[in-house]
């Protein structure tokens, strides 16, 4: 499994396969450990992208040679059955000949939009099969003649155990600071709402100013960046946690985390069909009146909230755990 190092997703997918009788070796191919490589990496990747304004994808020459070539390593060491690769964008065009060359089964596992990424479709069409999150990038896909299945995101069934932490009387928000996620929080907040985000686009913290090229913030209560164990914490101790989807018609694996870890979510999305029902194993919201309405509920009507927490954790547990989902991706290399 070849996979971006994010938040160790690629290691809790290859989880999930190991379960089903798979050797797997995760190879998390864009992994900067170290303070001297994280160094190197933001002066030598991140700082180029910002003089050049580009921004969200680690896309310099260097940065792909390296990832590049440290995986065909990997590759030529193990010799495997079948590649996954997990986003893949970053990737030289030789890597896709050296699997493509090899004679063995390579999917390729989206969990962002094609707009967001780098890939041509030439080289997706390449693959054995594609999956994506985005139900629209499937279609545009298979309007291409491509290979793709709709593969939604998942919880990780190895963190079911959440860490106890005190409840407390608070919204809360943990991920990527965009505009629509400022202005609701704002909002909230304004409004009388305790609130707190969790990430460094949000954080105060000197270093994460430094680490996000930015000095704003919006005038909310904010923490710095969490692991995933004490998001999970974070988000069923309080009172609910928001769910915001930005330009994205898939739905992000906060969705299935947020129930997962038995939170009150409060997403803003209506299109839950097949997946959630709403008010029964989260709430939805359009407007920022009902985003307040809900966020006032959730804090007094406990009765509701624990129901909330308790119908999503089972639902995502029965169905919406990376074992679910690697269940899908494994019938496209048979």
């Amino acid at each position: 499994m070849v996979t971006p190092a994010f938040h160790g997703y690629g290691e809790s997918i290859g989880n999930a396969l190991r379960r089903r009788g798979h050797d797997v070796i995760v190879h998390p191919y864009d992994a900067h450990v170290g303070v001297r490589e994280k160094a190197r990496h933001k002066l030598a990747v991140e700082l180029p992208q910002q003089l050049l304004g580009r921004v969200g994808v680690d896309r310099t020459a260097d940065a792909a040679r390296r990832a590049t070539e440290e995986t065909l390593r990997v590759h030529a060491a193990t010799r495997p059955d079948v590649v996954v690769v997990i986003r893949g964008d970053l990737f030289e065009p030789r890597f896709w000949d050296r699997l493509e060359e090899s004679g063995r089964p390579f999917v390729v596992w989206l969990y962002d939009e094609l707009r967001r990424m780098g890939h041509e479709l030439e080289t997706l069409a390449r693959a054995t099969a594609v999956t994506s999150y985005s139900p629209l990038d499937v279609t545009t896909l298979r309007d291409r003649g491509i290979e793709a299945h709709h593969v939604p995101n998942a919880f990780d069934r190895d963190r079911q155990v959440i860490r106890s932490m005190a409840r407390r009387d608070v919204i809360t928000f943990v991920g990527a600071r965009y505009p629509d996620r400022a202005r609701a929080l704002v909002g909230l907040h304004d409004a009388g709402v305790p609130v707190c985000a969790y990430g460094r686009e949000w954080s105060r913290h000197p270093v994460d100013r430094l680490r996000t090229w930015g000095w704003h913030r919006p005038g909310v209560p904010a923490e710095r960046d969490v692991d995933r164990d004490t998001a999970y914490a974070v988000m069923a101790a309080s009172a609910a946690t928001l769910s915001m989807h930005t330009d994205q018609d898939g739905f992000a694996m906060r969705t299935f985390e947020a129930c997962g870890a038995g939170a009150v979510q409060l997403i803003d999305r209506t299109d839950l069909a097949g997946l959630y029902d709403d008010g029964v194993d989260l709430a939805s919201w359009q407007t920022p009146e009902e985003l307040l309405e809900l966020c006032g509920r959730a804090r007094v009507d406990l009765t509701w909230a624990q129901g909330l927490r308790d119908s999503g954790r089972r639902r995502t547990l029965a169905e919406h755990t990376f074992d679910h989902r690697v269940a899908l991706v494994e019938q496209l290399w048979g």
